[in-house]
Parts: C-alpha cells; sequence; structure tokens
C-alpha cells in the first residue's frame, strides 16, 4: 500500500474543554493541528460550557491528587500564555460522614499539600454562613477555572499557532488509511501496537474531507456515536444534570471557599462567576444526580424535584444563601462505571476522556497526556486503558483493527 500524505499531523474532534486543550498542547509542541466542532464557538450543548467549575487539590485518589499538582501548574502556563486570569483561588472546604475529610486530610498530608482539619465550631466562626456538623477539611489551592473563557484561550493561542479551527463541522465518517498494526496483543492497551496506522481520514456532514496522522476524540456524550464499532469502547453512561444559582445574603463579604459535602446528598458548590450575577451569586449542583440521557435526545429542562432537593439543602446547610434559585441549567456527564477517565490510542484513534463530571479542573494536562498518546507514547495512567475498562465488564480489547 503507498504511503498516505496527511495534510495535518493531528486532528482534533470537538472542541471542548478537552479538544481545545489538547490543540493548544499539540500547537505548542510545533504540531499541524485541525480543530473540527460540530457547532458554533462557545456552544452550550455539552459539557464546558458556563463560567466557573471547581479546581482543587483533595482527592483520596493518589493518581488524581497527583495529576490535580500538575494540572495546576499547567492553567498558570495557559493564563501566562493567553495573557488572561482562568483561575479564582478561594481555597477549599471538604465535609460531611460520606465524604471522609481525615481521609482526605491523610492523602494531603502525604503528598505534602497544605491544608487543616478544622473543628465544626471554628470552621463555622470562619465561615458565616455555612453549616457544620463534622470535622472539616480546608485547603488553599483551590477555587474555580472559568471554563468558557478556557475553551477561548486554549483555541486561541492554537490559532495563533495555525491551527486550523473548523466550526460547524460534523464529523460523519472516520476511515483508517495506511497499514494497520495490531492493537495491542497483550491485551494492556491499544496503543501498543499502533505504530502502524500511517493516517486517519474524516470525513464531514457538509462532504469535506481531511487526513490527518492521527486523530484525537474529545466529543464528551458523542463518543460513542462517532466510535462506536471502530473502538472497543467501555459502557458510557451520559446524563443530564441540574445547575442552580442563589443569592448570597450579604453580597459584599468575601465569598466563601468550593465545597464538597457529601451526606444525604452528594453536593458541590462555588463562587458562579459570570453566570451567578453582579453579586456572585453562589452555584450549587448535587454530583451525577441527573437522569440518563443521550448527546441528541437530552431535553435541557430543568427536573423540578432536582429544584426543590438543592433548595432544601440550600435552607439547611447554607443560611448565608437566599433559598431561592434565581438561574438554573443543565449540562452533561459522560460517565465510566468506575468514574475513571478514558485516556488511550486505537490504531491512529486517540480516546480522550470522557471525564465523568470530575475532568474539569485536569483539562491542560489531559490535552497533554492526548497529545502524548497521538505522538506515540505510553498510555499516561494504566486505569485510563480501554483493556482496563473492558476488563472490569469481562470484555477484551479486539487483537486486529476492526473491518
Amino acid at each position: 500500500m503507498s504511503p498516505v500524505t496527511a495534510e495535518f499531523d493531528l486532528a482534533v474532534v470537538g472542541a471542548g474543554l478537552m479538544g481545545a486543550a489538547t490543540a493548544w498542547a499539540a500547537t505548542r509542541r510545533g504540531l499541524s493541528v485541525a480543530v473540527l466542532e460540530q457547532f458554533g464557538a462557545g456552544h452550550d450543548r455539552g459539557s464546558s460550557h458556563g463560567s466557573a467549575r471547581i479546581v482543587r487539590r483533595a482527592y483520596p485518589d493518589p493518581v488524581y491528587l497527583r495529576m490535580t499538582g500538575r494540572a495546576m501548574e499547567l492553567w498558570r502556563e495557559l493564563e501566562t500564555d493567553a495573557g488572561t486570569r482562568l483561575l479564582r483561588t478561594v481555597g477549599g472546604i471538604d465535609h460531611g460522614p460520606l465524604r471522609d475529610p481525615e481521609r482526605l486530610a491523610d492523602a494531603l498530608a502525604t503528598a505534602a499539600v497544605p491544608h487543616e482539619l478544622l473543628p465544626p465550631e471554628e470552621a463555622a466562626l470562619r465561615w458565616p454562613g455555612l453549616r457544620f456538623d463534622g470535622p472539616v477539611l480546608f485547603h488553599r489551592e483551590a477555587g474555580t477555572v472559568d471554563a468558557a473563557g478556557a475553551v477561548a484561550a486554549f483555541l486561541e493561542r492554537a490559532g495563533v499557532r495555525e491551527a486550523d479551527i473548523r466550526y460547524h463541522t460534523a464529523v460523519r465518517r472516520i476511515v483508517p488509511l495506511g497499514e494497520l498494526g495490531t492493537s495491542g496483543a497483550s491485551g494492556a492497551s491499544g496503543a501498543s501496537g499502533a505504530s502502524g496506522a500511517e493516517a486517519v481520514r474524516l470525513e464531514t456532514a457538509e462532504g469535506a474531507t481531511l487526513t490527518a496522522r492521527r486523530a484525537v476524540f474529545a466529543a464528551g456524550a458523542w463518543a460513542a456515536d462517532l466510535l462506536g464499532g471502530l473502538v472497543p469502547l467501555p459502557e458510557l453512561t451520559v446524563s443530564q444534570q441540574q445547575i442552580f444559582h442563589f443569592p448570597r445574603r450579604d453580597p459584599v463579604a468575601d465569598p466563601w471557599p468550593v465545597v464538597v459535602h457529601k451526606d444525604a446528598l452528594n453536593t458541590y458548590s462555588l463562587p458562579g462567576g459570570r453566570d451567578g450575577g453582579p453579586h456572585d451569586g453562589r452555584k450549587i449542583a448535587e454530583h451525577n444526580a441527573g437522569g440518563p440521557t443521550t448527546a441528541g435526545t437530552r431535553d435541557g429542562r430543568v427536573d423540578p424535584a432536582a429544584r426543590d432537593r438543592i433548595t432544601a439543602y440550600v435552607r439547611d446547610w447554607l443560611p448565608g444563601l437566599v433559598p431561592e434559585p434565581f438561574n438554573e441549567a443543565t449540562c452533561l456527564y459522560t460517565s465510566t462505571a468506575n468514574d475513571d477517565f478514558v485516556l488511550d490510542r486505537f490504531g491512529p484513534l486517540v480516546v480522550c476522556s470522557p471525564c465523568s463530571g470530575h475532568g474539569a479542573k485536569f483539562a491542560p494536562l489531559i490535552g497533554e497526556m492526548a497529545t502524548d498518546l497521538a505522538l506515540g507514547g505510553a498510555p499516561p495512567e494504566p486505569r485510563f486503558t480501554l483493556a482496563a475498562h473492558l476488563a472490569q465488564v469481562g470484555r477484551t480489547v479486539a487483537a486486529q483493527w476492526p473491518v
């Protein structure tokens, strides 16, 4: 078979946080990059819109805890590169018996991350308007990142480095080209034997085509639609989450830290950024409480029962807020069975995420990892491979590229 001439070193499908971060990382290494996004710039159809996502160091799992440190460094590199502020450091609180603050404190101590473990009375004095009934973990290296601003910054800097960014360009067919190697005879990863695949052709809904040496798929809730039948994906569950903003009773007071509280409800709250209005209203939601849906059939409607649950939660646990939401929205989670990320390569195709509702804080690092995979590197973490996910349900990675 004659060699295939690729137009680009890398094609990135999806221009949300992970795809945009991959374009930034790849162009920083001098790769020629095309970004294909089926919707317009800054759309709200997926998981990357809005003005505030939590960034934090507090993870009980050492793999993710280690990753948060490098991700924080890369966020600051992006701010310097783009000349814009994206991070807002307000500190982070974790509490509730099912959150296990003592275990988190042990993990942070092992990683030498500064933190405090406070009794509930001291925490209530430090943050009036919040209520606690058990130990409270606080660490300073936490806050929010402007999600929509980050997408724009990643893509603007990639564009300066000559990335070809194409909006309203939906990929409809993926065709691997060249001599295709095995996809990891050991079963450990789709990447181990992928170097034989010379290129991939992407065909769009508009009838255009492009070829690239590798393609990164950061398509979130659309991943299974695009890659099903081509890549042995684990089961991915798409759900529609509900988000609410509540006004502060004292809008001139200092902002509270971001809060993760796991008790009867599994909730998180944070300063709302632009979406919080001129008085910095608080963004609050349940983690992973939405019903199943698909990228194409989600209705975008807030569930009244979710609104009632969060309003009651605010009344009980956040007396410093007015318990009447003034803004609400939905977004999508795309989750694996164990909430681990999917980061692996199968032939010339890199599967990037899905992030199971906790990936935004890692976006610039995931972009680096996806670029490493595209350049022939090993998977960044064995747990994130296709084989590891499929092993949980007794499936194996196909030995050869599917016909």
